[in-house]
């Protein structure tokens, strides 16, 4: 025996943590590497609705608490703590982005995106707009980063206004935020 204490995670053992820890903003994940303490059965399904033991969490402040802790390494989607890790399931994206305003036109144009959990960013060469396409039905997936490696999937409406806001450049369609273009299809490819 190792005499050390063995933790099962669980979601009120997070809460506890994040409330110990309580800074202005964010905290600083990224300085974070406590040891993996197993999986939590919380899923964040391809809506953001986020899960916890099969049961969606009704309480927009407890998901926007656990939406602080979430982190990505090596492709994995982990909650930490200064003291705990757990693994976590995302479907797709861990953010939504529910909606964007337009500021300015052209080349000076600033997309600044709001996710389900109220993040807040501006589209631009530090938090790129990037569209993937199924390879079966063509259907495309937006995606804007929001911080360090999580991304939020553009929903519907605010995919259909940023192609409303659209232009041709270098042989592709997409827009302009904060002086960088990302192309959304290639402009041959437009009906």
């Amino acid at each position: 025996m190792s005499g050390q204490k063995t933790v099962t995670p669980d979601a009120e053992g997070l809460v506890a943590s994040i409330n110990a820890t309580k800074t202005r903003g964010l905290p600083p994940v990224h300085l974070w590497n406590p040891p993996f303490c197993g999986d939590l059965d919380m899923r964040i399904a391809r809506d953001g609705t986020w899960f916890y033991e099969g049961t969606p969490i009704g309480r927009p402040g407890l998901v926007k608490m656990f939406s602080s802790i979430l982190k990505r390494e090596d492709g994995k989607y982990f909650l930490v703590t200064p003291v705990e890790k757990v693994g976590i399931t995302v479907d797709d994206a861990p953010f939504v982005a529910i909606d964007f305003d337009a500021v300015g036109d052209g080349q000076n144009q600033k997309l600044r995106f709001l996710t389900q959990v109220d993040d807040r960013v501006v589209a631009g060469p530090d938090a790129p707009i990037r569209v993937e396409r199924d390879p079966q039905t063509g259907e495309p997936s937006p995606y804007v980063l929001v911080r360090s490696d999580l991304e939020a999937l553009i929903d519907r409406k605010s995919f259909y206004r940023l192609v409303d806001l659209g232009v041709h450049h270098d042989g592709w369609f997409g827009v302009w935020s904060s002086g960088q273009f990302f192309g959304i299809i290639p402009s041959d490819e437009l009906e």
